[in-house]
C-alpha cells in the first residue's frame, strides 16, 4: 500500500521532536522509532489518527514518578537507591507492568518498557493499560533480610500510586516471588487492606495464579510455533538457541522440550552453555533458581554433552529457531547475520526489545519469521491479567484452565498480527502487524474518551 509522503514526513518529524524532548534515553528513542516507522499505512487509511495531538499523547506518559529509596544493609550501613514508576497509558484499563530491580535501571529504560507494555497489553485483548517501574537496586548477592528492607522502603513510597483499579505492578528482572511477597506484605501493612489484585506474580497460596511463573516463556514458544505453522512447519524436531537463564529462559526451554524441540543453549553474563543432548531443565533450575549460581556450574555437573563457552555469544550456535530471553539489545546486526548464515528460520523475542532495530531489518530482509516482544512475550502479562480476574472473584483456576487460556490468547495474538499485516500490505511482517493492531485498539479508546 502506498502512503502520502507527508504522513511519513510528519511521523519522522514527530520522532525527532520526541527524541529532543527526552534526551539521553536511547532505549526509549529506539522503541518510539520502531513503532512510528510502521504507522504510516494506518494513519493514511484512518484520517482521525492524524488528529493533532493523538500520537503525541500516546508517546507521552500520563505520569512519571521518581523517588528516593533509603535502606540499611546487614551491617547497619545506609544505602540510597532511586525508584521509578511510569504510568504510561490507561485508555484500556488500569496501568499494568512489571518492576525491574537492576543496576542498569534508569528513567529512559523504564519509559521504553512502559511504552512497549502499552502495545503488548493491548494485543492481549484484555482490559489493561500499560506501565512499568523499578529501581537501580541490585538484589544479587544481598541477603533475604536486605532485600526485605529494600522492598519495604520501596513500597512505602510506591503504595500511594498503585491499586487494583489504578496501577497493578508485577515482577520483572530481579523481582521474583520473594520480592513480590515482601512488597505485598508492606502494602498490606500500610493500607490495612487485603487487596490481592494490587500486585501479580504472588505466591500460589496467597492469591497467585498457577502457570504465572511459566507464562512468558511458554507463551513465547507458542508464538514461535504459530509462526512456523504459518510456514507449513512445527516445533517438533527443531533445534533452538535460547539466551538467558532466568525465569523466561528456563520456561522457554521447558516448553520447547515438551513440544519436541531441542533447546541447545542457555547463558548468563559470564558466557553460555551448549548442550548437544538438550538443556536439562531440572539441573538448570537447581543451579540458577535454588543455588543462584553461574551457568558454568551447569556444564560442570551435566557431563560430556555440555560445554561452557566463557564470554561467548550464544548466537554463534547453529539452530533452526532463536529465542532471545535475557535483556534488551542483546542480539545485534552481526549476530543476526550469523543466524542467517546458519539457516535460522524464526526468531522470537522472549525478552523486551532484545533485538536491535538494525538486526530486525536484516532478519526481515532475509525472510526470517520475526516475532516482536510486544506480541511474542505477552503471555506473562496475559496470565497476570488472569491472576487479577481470579483475585476479583476470590477463586483459583486449575493449571489446565490457565494453560488453555494462555494458548488461546497467544494464538489470537498471532492471528491478529498476521491478519493486520496482510490488511495493510505487509504480509508476514509481524512487527507491522503487532504495532498497527495495538495502536488501533489504544488510539480508538483515546479518541472515544476525549483529550485527557
Amino acid at each position: 500500500m502506498t502512503t502520502r509522503p507527508d504522513i511519513n514526513t510528519t511521523l519522522d518529524l514527530l520522532r525527532i521532536e520526541i527524541e529532543h524532548r527526552n534526551p539521553a534515553q536511547p532505549e526509549f528513542h529506539q522503541a518510539i522509532h520502531e513503532v512510528l516507522e510502521t504507522l504510516a499505512p494506518v494513519v493514511a487509511e484512518r484520517p482521525e489518527y492524524a488528529e493533532p495531538g493523538l500520537i503525541e499523547r500516546l508517546c507521552e506518559p500520563e505520569r512519571q514518578v521518581i523517588f528516593r529509596v533509603p535502606w540499611q544493609d546487614d551491617h547497619g550501613r545506609v544505602h540510597v537507591n532511586r525508584g521509578f514508576r511510569v504510568e504510561f497509558n490507561s485508555a484500556l484499563g488500569p496501568y499494568k507492568g512489571g518492576l525491574r530491580f537492576h543496576p542498569s535501571v534508569n528513567l529512559g529504560i523504564i519509559k521504553f518498557l512502559g511504552f512497549e507494555q502499552v502495545f503488548k497489553n493491548a494485543l492481549t485483548g484484555l482490559g489493561i493499560g500499560g506501565g512499568k517501574g523499578g529501581s537501580d537496586f541490585d538484589p544479587h548477592g544481598r541477603s533475604d533480610a536486605e532485600v526485605m528492607r529494600f522492598c519495604q522502603s520501596f513500597m512505602t513510597e510506591l503504595y500511594r500510586h498503585i491499586g487494583e483499579h489504578t496501577d497493578v505492578p508485577a515482577g520483572d528482572i530481579g523481582v521474583g516471588s520473594r520480592e513480590i511477597g515482601y512488597l505485598f506484605g508492606q502494602y498490606r501493612r500500610i493500607t490495612n487492606r487485603w487487596e490481592a489484585g494490587v500486585l501479580t506474580g504472588k505466591g500460589q497460596g496467597w492469591g497467585g495464579s498457577l502457570i504465572r511463573p511459566e507464562a512468558t516463556g511458554y507463551g513465547n514458544v507458542l508464538f514461535a510455533g504459530a509462526m512456523l505453522r504459518e510456514r507449513g512447519e512445527d516445533l517438533e524436531g527443531q533445534t533452538a538457541v535460547v539466551s538467558g537463564s532466568g525465569n523466561v529462559a528456563i520456561y522457554t526451554i521447558e516448553k520447547l522440550t515438551e513440544l519436541g524441540a531441542n533447546p541447545l543453549t542457555c547463558s548468563d553474563s559470564s558466557g553460555y552453555v551448549i548442550d548437544e543432548k538438550g538443556v536439562d531443565v531440572a539441573l538448570l533450575k537447581q543451579v540458577k533458581e535454588v543455588e543462584r549460581g553461574r551457568i558454568g556450574t551447569y556444564a560442570e555437573r551435566r557431563g560430556a554433552s555440555a560445554r561452557f563457552v566463557p564470554g561467548g555469544r550464544v548466537w554463534e550456535v547453529p539452530a533452526d529457531i532463536a529465542l532471545p530471553s535475557a535483556t534488551q539489545n542483546e542480539l545485534d546486526e552481526n549476530d543476526a547475520a550469523t543466524l542467517v548464515r546458519n539457516g535460522v528460520k524464526a526468531v522470537s523475542e522472549g525478552a523486551n526489545m532484545p533485538v536491535t532495530l538494525e538486526a530486525v531489518h536484516l532478519l526481515q530482509r532475509a525472510g526470517v519469521a520475526f516475532g516482536p516482544g510486544k506480541a511474542a512475550n505477552a503471555g506473562g502479562v496475559a496470565v497476570s491479567a488472569l491472576e487479577m480476574a481470579q483475585n476479583h472473584a476470590r477463586t483459583s483456576w486449575t493449571a489446565q484452565r490457565v494453560q488453555d487460556e494462555l494458548s488461546h490468547i497467544m494464538n489470537d495474538i498471532h492471528t491478529t498480527c498476521h491478519e493486520t499485516a496482510e490488511r495493510y500490505g505487509s504480509p508476514g511482517d509481524y512487527v507491522t502487524g503487532a504495532n498497527i493492531a495495538a495502536f488501533e485498539r489504544v488510539a480508538d479508546s483515546m479518541l472515544a474518551q476525549g483529550v485527557i
